[in-house]
């Protein structure tokens, strides 16, 4: 539901009638995550995707009856082992199981607001009711507060209500559900998540720089781009970075929070920028370390590295010379081959040609993930 945010929360403001798909459980491969989801408005304007588009014509329809019949929710299943599988089918090979609901008119104010701060970057969890007992609580779309507490009204099962605070603390959006006990029927809920952009550090301010910036931006990072140099380090240089900072790179990241979705890009292969800075950003628990500069560059900075005291298992984290081997030589094309070192190393994959691989392309693992 966070991927159509925008248009959802306008509709919501506007108190225009919607119906809404969410894919709920996924299985093979399959082209979007649990969380993605696809609107239709009264009047048949449509906001995102389910399918990547195989199935996208059956979830309108589904959606358009939606907002002309009862308004009950209903489940809908596709996948490659139906019989229709080629006429409305995942011909990827997956399954997908896909909720579609109209949005309750109780829920479009909070919804609307809860909504807007994604597009503020701010961290957002929601609560989707996708089985209920009782047909009050089934499609309600609740905001689920950093605290993991749920809006008084209406009442949620407190046990469906403590499994969707956990999910909210993982960080990854999550099918829960609450099963059958003692004065509680069984319940499910779909926690969407969506925590802040994470950073993108680059240091040096150096013509890659600018491509490198542009390609953190487009996959959603946060981009700062540092330099000790003011004459280089000018916002009209660097356009597509979030901010640009003039201080000297190690003085920079000791007052910078960061965390393990966090990628530190070092360009400038100079060791009396370099190794101050990656002493420091060795010690933390960063999604990515990358510093670029020729094999005999990166030979030399790893004995400065070592006279600094940085142990052997941390330089292991060094990624250098920065970039996957494409055969990159332009700015951007380093720029991409660096991009796409970031997203193996973060989503912990090999960087392997998918046509030298076997099994699903779209593994469950890296779908939850809520990282760029």
């Amino acid at each position: 539901m966070l991927n159509i945010a925008a248009t959802l929360a306008h509709w919501c403001r506007t108190h225009r009638p919607c119906a809404v798909a969410t894919v709920i459980i996924a299985t093979g491969s399959t082209p979007l995550p649990v969380g993605t989801s696809m609107a239709v408005d009264a009047d048949g304007n449509v906001a995102g995707s389910i399918s990547g588009g195989c199935v996208d014509g059956s979830i309108y329809d589904l959606c358009q009856r939606m907002l002309t019949g009862n308004g009950a929710p209903e489940h809908a299943r596709f996948g490659s082992s139906d019989a229709d599988a080629w006429a409305a089918g995942l011909m990827c090979g997956g399954n997908i199981t896909v909720y579609v609901q109209r949005i309750h008119p109780a829920d479009r104010d909070h919804l609307a607001i809860a909504l807007a701060a994604v597009g503020d970057e701010q961290p957002v969890a929601l609560m989707q009711v996708t089985e209920a007992a009782d047909p009050v609580l089934a499609g309600r779309v609740l905001p689920l507060f950093d605290d993991g507490t749920l809006p008084a009204d209406p009442p949620i099962p407190a046990q469906l209500a403590a499994l969707a605070a956990a999910a909210h603390r993982t960080g990854a959006s999550t099918l829960v559900h609450s099963p059958e006990g003692p004065g509680c029927a069984p319940a499910s809920a779909l926690v969407h998540t969506r925590r802040p952009a994470p950073d993108m550090l680059i240091f040096g301010a150096v013509e890659f720089a600018d491509a490198l910036s542009q390609a953190g931006r487009f996959l959603g990072y946060r981009v700062t781009l540092c330099d000790a140099r003011p004459v280089f380090a000018t916002p009209d240089r660097f356009p597509h970075a979030h901010r640009v900072v003039t201080d000297w790179p190690h003085r920079f990241l000791a007052r910078t929070p960061t965390d393990e979705r966090t990628a530190v890009c070092v360009l400038t292969h100079d060791p009396k920028f370099d190794i101050p800075l990656l002493r420091d950003a060795l010690q933390r628990p960063l999604g990515y370390i990358g510093a670029m500069g020729s094999r005999r560059t990166h030979a030399r900075r790893l004995e400065l590295l070592r006279a600094e005291g940085v142990s052997p298992s941390a330089l292991t984290r060094l990624n250098a010379p920065i970039g996957l081997d494409i055969g990159a030589v332009t700015p951007p094309e380093t720029a991409v081959s660096i991009a796409a070192e970031i997203l193996a190393r973060t989503r912990r994959c090999p960087g392997t040609p998918l046509a030298d691989t076997s099994g699903p392309i779209h593994p469950r693992a890296v779908q939850a993930a809520n990282v760029p």
